[in-house]
């Protein structure tokens, strides 16, 4: 306990099926990538999952860029110093670059991700490239702080603009979740 993860260390959280989907349709943006990774990156896929997996559009709302939004600028907040740390210190990532390019990396990752949730209603995992180079090299401290921050203004500055224009309804379709969770858990009961 208090020992920092390393290379080859495992971070799982497990949350039952109805905490998961009411913090996907809260737009968390780390619960909703599940419902996006690639058939050949998952481990294990019940009936269930894959149904659940194909009503992702179920899940999508302007609601989720407000989320991916205040991710962002937290992290961004975090990387200038203007909020605290959460017991989160990389001095090794700081020595090297000047800043943490974990936080960095993260903060354009949601940005970024946000304006394509926004714009498109999914996301396409792994990043693709360019953007996934780009953060690959944010990350491995080969982008500079100043022009992250720009980076970041400018993402966090369409997304803002996306929450009154993108195409995706205000809310999500919380009667179709619901009543998906209401089934599964009746079949997994055998009721």
């Amino acid at each position: 306990m208090g020992e920092r993860s390393g290379a080859g260390d495992v971070d799982a959280v497990i949350y039952s099926l109805r905490k998961w989907a009411r913090l996907a349709l809260q737009g968390n943006p780390t619960v909703l990538l599940p419902l996006f990774v690639p058939r050949s990156h998952t481990l294990v896929e019940t009936s269930l999952g894959t149904e659940l997996r194909g009503m992702a559009e179920a899940f999508a709302s302007r609601q989720a860029g407000k989320r991916f939004l205040g991710y962002a600028r937290a992290q961004r907040e975090r990387l200038q110093g203007t909020r605290g740390q959460l017991r989160v210190h990389r001095p090794e990532l700081v020595a090297l670059y000047g800043f943490d390019t974990k936080f960095a990396g993260h903060l354009l990752r949601l940005a970024h991700q946000g304006i394509e949730y926004l714009t498109t209603g999914r996301l396409v995992l792994p990043i693709p490239d360019p953007l996934g180079g780009h953060l690959r090299d944010v990350r491995a401290g080969r982008v500079a702080l100043p022009e992250v921050l720009a980076e970041a203004e400018d993402a966090e500055a369409r997304l803002h603009d996306l929450l009154a224009s993108s195409p995706l309804p205000e809310c999500p379709d919380v009667a179709r979740v619901e009543a998906f969770i209401v089934r599964a858990y009746r079949e997994r009961w055998g009721w």
